[in-house]
C-alpha cells in the first residue's frame, strides 16, 4: 500500500521538522531569523500525528477485525506482541537518550536537554505507564508510544466483546468514536488516555470498513457527517485533519489506487523506517544542538545549513536505527503459554489414582 507508505513518510518528517524548530539552540535561531517558518512548524507541523493515529486504526482493523469481527478467540496475545513490536526499540531509543542528554549536557546549557535520568523514570518509559504517572519525558514524543499501545489495546478488547457479533463490535467502535469526538477530544487533560484520540484511530478503522467492496456509499457519508458534526461543535484543526486523511484512505481503497500510487521509492523507504525516525531523532538534535551552540557564528545561511545537515543526520540515523534495532526487535515473540502436559505414564497414573 504506497499511499500507507506516503503517509507515514509524511508525518514522520513532519514531526521531525517540527521537533527540530521546538528544541534547543538552533531552533531559538531559526525563530529569530525565519520567524514565519518557524511558528509555522511548532503550530501545524506537530499535527501530522493525526496521520499517524488515523493510519494505526485503518490497518489495525484491516489485520485484527477486516470484517468487524476480531479473527482470533482471545486478544491479550496480540496486545502482547504489539507491545513487544513497540518497547523493544522503544527502549533501546530511549537508553540512547539518556546517553545523548548526558553528553549533550556537557556542551550545552539548555531547557531541551532532560534532566539526569533514574532507574524508576526509565522503568516507568518501558512499562508505557510514563505519560499517566507524570514522569519526565526522557525524549521528544515519546507520549505517543504509550498512546499507540493504549489504543491498540482498546481497540482489540472492544473487538473481543463484540466477539461472534460483528455489528456488535463496529457498534461499539462507532460508539467510542462519537464519545471521543464529541466530549473526551475537547479536554486537553485526558491527552494521556487513548480516550482522548480514539476519534482519530477509530475513524481510520471505520475507513476500512466503509471502503470494503459491497458497502454503501452510505458509509462514507456517515463518516463525513460524524466529522462535520464534531466539528461544528467544536472546531478543531487536528479533527479536520483526521477525518481528510480517513476520507482519503476509504476512497483510496475503494477506488484500488490505495495500492497503486504514488510511485516512488523514497516515499516508500520513508514510511518503512518511520518508527525509527520517530524514535532515534531525538539524540540527534541534540548532539547537533551542541555542535551548533559551539559552532556557529548566527549567519542566517548557516542556521539553514545546520537545519537540513541535522535533518539529514537524523533520516541516516533512522537508517541505521532501523536496520541494526527495530528489524531485528521485530523477530521476538512472547513464550506461549502452553499447558504443561505430564509425561505419558504419569498421566496414565494420574487416571488410576483420581
Amino acid at each position: 500500500m504506497p499511499l500507507i507508505d506516503a503517509l507515514r513518510a509524511l508525518a514522520s518528517q513532519l514531526v521531525l521538522v517540527h521537533h527540530l524548530a521546538f528544541y534547543g539552540p538552533l531552533a531559538t535561531a531559526l525563530a529569530v531569523e525565519f520567524s514565519d517558518l518557524s511558528q509555522w512548524l511548532i503550530d501545524y507541523a506537530r499535527m501530522a500525528v493525526q496521520i499517524f493515529l488515523v493510519v494505526g486504526g485503518f490497518l489495525a482493523a484491516r489485520s485484527l477485525a477486516p470484517q468487524g469481527e476480531l479473527l482470533v478467540r482471545q486478544p491479550f496475545a496480540l496486545i502482547g506482541r504489539r507491545y513487544l513490536r513497540l518497547v523493544l526499540p522503544f527502549a533501546v531509543a530511549i537508553s540512547l537518550a539518556v546517553v545523548a542528554s548526558a553528553v549533550a549536557d556537557q556542551w550545552l546549557d539548555d531547557p531541551a536537554i532532560p534532566a539526569q535520568a533514574h532507574l524508576g523514570q526509565w522503568l516507568a518509559h518501558v512499562t508505557l505507564v510514563h505519560g499517566v504517572l507524570g514522569v519526565d519525558s526522557l525524549s521528544a514524543g515519546v507520549w505517543y508510544v504509550a498512546i499507540d499501545f493504549q489504543l491498540f489495546a482498546l481497540f482489540a478488547l472492544l473487538l473481543w466483546c463484540g466477539r461472534g457479533r460483528p455489528w456488535l463490535s463496529v457498534l461499539l467502535v462507532l460508539m467510542l468514536v462519537l464519545a471521543s469526538l464529541f466530549y473526551f477530544n475537547r479536554y486537553p487533560t485526558l491527552d494521556n488516555w487513548a480516550l482522548y484520540f480514539f476519534g482519530a484511530y477509530g475513524l481510520g478503522a471505520a475507513a476500512w470498513w466503509a471502503s470494503a467492496p459491497g458497502r454503501l456509499r452510505l458509509w462514507l457519508g456517515l463518516m463525513l457527517c460524524t466529522g462535520c458534526a464534531a466539528l461544528v461543535e467544536d472546531f478543531r484543526l487536528r479533527v479536520l485533519l483526521a477525518v481528510g486523511v480517513a476520507l482519503l484512505l476509504a476512497v483510496g481503497r475503494r477506488q484500488e489506487w490505495l495500492y497503486r500510487w504514488p510511485h516512488s521509492r523514497v516515499s516508500a523507504f520513508l514510511g518503512r523506517i518511520s518508527y525509527s525516525v520517530f524514535l532515534v531523532h531525538f539524540p540527534v538534535l541534540l548532539l547537533m544542538n551542541a555542535l551548533f551552540a559551539h559552532n556557529s557564528d548566527g549567519d542566517p545561511a548557516a542556521i539553514l545549513w545546520w537545519l537540513v545537515v541535522s535533518w539529514v543526520v537524523a533520516i541516516v540515523a533512522g537508517m541505521a536505527f532501523h536496520r541494526w534495532v527495530e528489524l531485528p526487535c521485530a523477530g521476538w515473540r512472547l513464550p506461549s503459554l502452553q499447558p504443561y502436559r505430564l509425561p505419558g505414564r504419569w498421566r496414565l497414573l494420574r487416571r488410576r489414582l483420581f
